[in-house]
């Protein structure tokens, strides 16, 4: 299944920083930001259900996210 989020990461830094906090709690799926894109939106391919497990690992770290349909 593919999940797209809306999130506030602005930059290739902040997406350095969560890096290795998506791949250990993800770590058999593809996922991939899209900083030029107006919602910043990050894209995960995984067979499991990731919605709860990065909305709490995005405010933990003070990011905005949101699962877009």
């Amino acid at each position: 299944m593919i999940y797209v989020f809306k999130t506030t990461v602005n930059t290739e830094h902040e997406v350095a920083q969560l890096k290795p906090y998506i791949d250990k709690i993800i770590p058999n799926s593809k996922w991939n930001f899209d900083l030029e894109d107006c919602d910043n939106i990050l894209r995960i391919e995984s067979t499991e259900n990731i919605i709860n497990s990065i909305k709490l690992l995005f405010k933990i770290y003070d990011f905005g996210c949101e699962e877009l349909d």
